[in-house]
């Protein structure tokens, strides 16, 4: 009897011990169901490259109250953000030059035709040109986001009419139009000129005429024109109407996310580049963007294509071997004058969009700098350390610096009651570094 008690306690036992394991085995699998989770956690990276609302809305605020044919213009020249900075040196050596005599000027400049139409408005220029960054990115979102982008248009566009902002007078007109397909759907706001051939810029603060801003992480982006365009400064203030003639000839093609070009319009202005008359929606021409870089990896792939060959068709579109170096004096031009060349990479874009406070404090940074920690390589300041590269431009100070270290090295090797004492060494810190746009298909 005693002998059976032994048994059936050792199989006891075996069986607790096998159900631990069990269940031990069963608890470390668990983890392994985690994987949804990384799958989860991939999806904000497949969709970082796109504009959220808040960003859009941000970037498009300065000109979403344009009237309809200009806003179409604006948005597609900012997709060749070079051609735009080209256009804005332009108009700053051409004060006089506006309207339809502007544009015809230009005709002989290879930049993209939609940017060709904006010199018509010098007080435009002068706004686009206070940030380049701004434009690329607004001809970013274009490109990859064109419903999103008009979707945020229209957006801005209700929130000035409710805040009593946006109405018809002797500039504009503005009209409401009900969706045809679905009832549900906000009506539509167009904006059009109200003479069609003269066209008023207006100028306004964003976070005024839109009432209470959504988006406090967010504020609107502002960037106001000279005060000679805009005497008076009201709310929304017009200015001098522009005689445009045909210059301007897109328009918005509201509800699918694209623009419809006028081709009779377009091609009685443009002689020298007439376009096919069944091709009635504007495609970004990436021949135009100039190197440009473009945002996301979708848009680098679909105009990327378009640059094979393009080579071979550069004299078909008029261009010549001079371009590159009338791009380098109008930028030059530009920078002598206190803008910003257009951004080459993306990394420079996303920099120059930073906030205005963190700019801000960069520079305060900059002026807290000691005297002397400024300059670049191989510069020798007067009063400041030199760098590691001062004495390639000198090799007699070299071989003197190398014999000078010898008898340091000598001298260190001898007893510490035998070495001079000499006096410690101060070295100014370092300052921080700083890091260094047609037709869509």
């Amino acid at each position: 009897m005693h002998k059976h008690t032994k048994q059936g306690l050792v199989t006891a036992l075996l069986l607790a011990l096998a159900s631990g394991t069990a269940a031990g085995q069963a608890t470390t699998a668990k983890p392994a169901t985690a994987k949804p989770a990384s799958t989860q956690a991939a999806k904000p990276q497949a969709s970082a490259s796109s504009f959220s609302r808040e960003q859009l809305d941000q970037m498009l605020a300065p000109i979403a109250l344009y009237p309809d044919p200009l806003l179409a213009q604006v948005l597609m020249a900012s997709t060749y953000p070079g051609d735009v900075t080209d256009a804005v040196a332009w108009s700053k050596a051409h004060p006089d030059a506006k309207g339809e005599a502007a544009v015809r000027q230009v005709a002989s400049e290879s930049w993209d035709p939609s940017v060709q139409s904006l010199v018509a408005f010098p007080q435009l220029l002068a706004v686009l040109g206070q940030d380049p960054a701004w434009v690329q990115k607004m001809g970013d979102a274009f490109l990859a986001q064109p419903d999103a982008v008009m979707d945020s248009v229209q957006r801005l566009r209700r929130q000035a009419d409710a805040a009593g902002n946006l109405k018809s007078n002797e500039q504009q007109k503005v009209t409401h139009q009900a969706s045809t397909t679905v009832p549900s759907a906000p009506q539509t706001i167009i904006i059009e000129p109200a003479q069609p051939d003269v066209v008023y810029v207006p100028s306004y603060n964003p976070s005024v005429v839109y009432g209470a801003w959504a988006y406090p992480g967010y504020p609107p982006y502002y960037y106001p024109p000279p005060p000679y365009y805009y005497p008076g400064g009201a709310l929304l203030s017009f200015g001098i109407g522009m005689a445009v003639g045909g210059a301007l000839w897109g328009d918005f093609n509201w509800g699918h996310g694209d623009i419809d070009i006028d081709v009779d319009r377009y091609n009685n202005f443009n002689s020298n580049r007439q376009i096919d008359r069944s091709n009635r929606t504007w495609n970004h021409n990436a021949a135009n963007r100039d190197g440009v870089p473009y945002r996301d990896n979708a848009s680098r792939e679909k105009y990327g294509r378009q640059l094979d060959g393009a080579s071979g068709r550069e004299g078909y579109r008029g261009r010549d071997d001079g371009r590159g170096g009338q791009r380098d004096a109008a930028r030059q031009s530009l920078e002598s004058r206190g803008f910003e060349p257009p951004a080459t990479s993306n990394r420079e874009a996303r920099d120059r969009a930073g906030s205005s406070e963190r700019q801000m404090g960069q520079r305060q940074a900059g002026q807290g700098r000691p005297p002397g920690s400024e300059g670049g390589l191989g510069q020798n300041r007067q009063g400041g350390g030199q760098n590691a590269f001062s004495g390639a431009r000198n090799p007699s100070q070299s071989r003197a610096d190398a014999s000078r270290g010898h008898r340091s090295m000598q001298s260190s090797q001898r007893p510490a009651s035998a070495r001079p004492q000499g006096r410690p060494m101060s070295r100014p810190a370092g300052g921080p570094r700083g890091g260094g746009g047609g037709r869509r298909r």
